[in-house]
């Protein structure tokens, strides 16, 4: 019974025929549950830390205006021996530098992980530095992993006595397998009775499609969503020890995502992304715009040879206006959908600019049945 249940869910037939399951049923585009959603305490965490770059080539912080930088060269030189105290430092070629990093799940001990390192004072730049050991912290100020390594740039710095080229950020550099961790974060995944899936994108009709999917492959009763965001999975007697099998299997389930219809304008560099669900009700839409074009062409009049007259430059201007009188008001149809949105628009000629303008009139006259996210 149990296998099929299952063929029935990879070929998307209905496992509850005459009603909608919820499921990979409704014969578009599906992903997989792998790909929706994330296991509930199974996450990265975020570590930081404070250390100094070396081996700068005179890019480093300025002691007198990065009295921080000063302050963390003495405390490392003292702890290797060497008395600073009193002592005037004017080396160019240190920078204090905030260090980041992802711990990623289950990461044990001895494993090694990228680190990002920022220059925190006036440092121009990072290249060619080198990152003395640096202890990584958690959110609850434990040690977690150090750092440690020579730092890669993509960015450089060039400059002159009067001309300056900057490419990238130079001040911002990356040390793969630069940190080592040192702790482990316990999680008995193995030991769980209950599982609980977060979508990645909160919706209700997603939420029970997933929890549908689940139930036709292992057995009804066994996921339930509890809201938008959570689908939780009781693991069933069959899996009790074995529940890495269980979500391997449940990871490879495709499900139908649905999604808020939205619009997302960028207006700084006049992009815009509709989602397919976008919706108008009727409405007239007319798009015209006033040019004024001025024109100066002047004229220069020569005076004849062996005349006492001077060359004159009499200016020649000429205005036009274009009030854009072959546009038209066009009519958007009641449930068009986004391709015929797009025609609508574009036949009466509209740009990128001007579709933000009027997208956003229509949702204002309560004609678009869609949500405008502005970024």
């Amino acid at each position: 019974m149990r296998v099929d249940i299952r063929r029935a869910a990879v070929h998307g037939r209905r496992a509850f025929p005459g009603g909608d399951d919820g499921g990979p049923t409704r014969g578009g585009v599906t992903s997989r549950i792998k790909d929706l959603t994330d296991i509930e305490g199974v996450r990265e965490n975020q570590l930081v830390g404070y250390g100094l770059v070396v081996g700068l080539n005179g890019s480093g912080d300025s002691l007198n205006a990065a009295p921080f930088t000063k302050q963390s060269l003495q405390s490392m030189l003292e702890r290797l021996g060497v008395n600073t105290r009193g002592a005037t430092l004017r080396t160019k070629n240190v920078a204090a530098v905030m260090v980041t990093a992802n711990l990623p799940p289950f990461g044990t001990q001895g494993t090694r992980i990228d680190v990002t390192v920022s220059a925190l004072g006036d440092a121009t730049s990072l290249q060619g530095g080198t990152l003395i050991v640096t202890p990584l912290m958690g959110a609850d100020g434990e040690v977690y992993a150090v750092a440690q390594g020579s730092v890669a740039v993509i960015g450089f710095n060039a400059q002159g006595e009067a001309a300056q080229i900057v490419r990238g950020v130079p001040t911002t550099g990356r040390i793969s397998n630069g940190g080592l961790i040192e702790r482990e974060i316990p999680f008995a995944l193995a030991n769980l009775g209950t599982v609980r899936l977060a979508l990645r994108n909160p919706d209700l009709t997603t939420a029970r499609r997933v929890a549908a999917a689940i139930n036709a492959f292992i057995g009804a009763g066994v996921a339930e969503p509890v809201d938008p965001s959570t689908v939780t999975v009781q693991v069933p007697k069959g899996y009790k020890g074995n529940l890495i099998q269980l979500l391997t299997e449940i990871e490879q389930l495709r499900v139908e995502p649905d999604q808020v219809a939205k619009i997302v304008i960028d207006e700084r560099s006049g992009i815009i992304v509709m989602g397919q669900d976008v919706r108008v009700s009727t409405v007239a839409v007319a798009q015209g715009n006033l040019t004024v074009t001025i024109t100066e062409d002047p004229i220069v009049s020569q005076p004849e040879a062996f005349s006492n007259g001077e060359t004159v430059v009499a200016p020649r201007t000429s205005v036009t206006v274009d009030e854009d009188a072959n546009r038209r008001l066009a009519v958007l149809r009641e449930g068009v959908n986004l391709r015929q949105l797009v025609d609508g628009l574009n036949a009466i000629g509209v740009g990128p600019r001007d579709l933000i303008a009027i997208l956003q009139a229509i949702k204002a006259a309560g004609a678009l049945q869609a949500e405008i996210e502005v970024m």
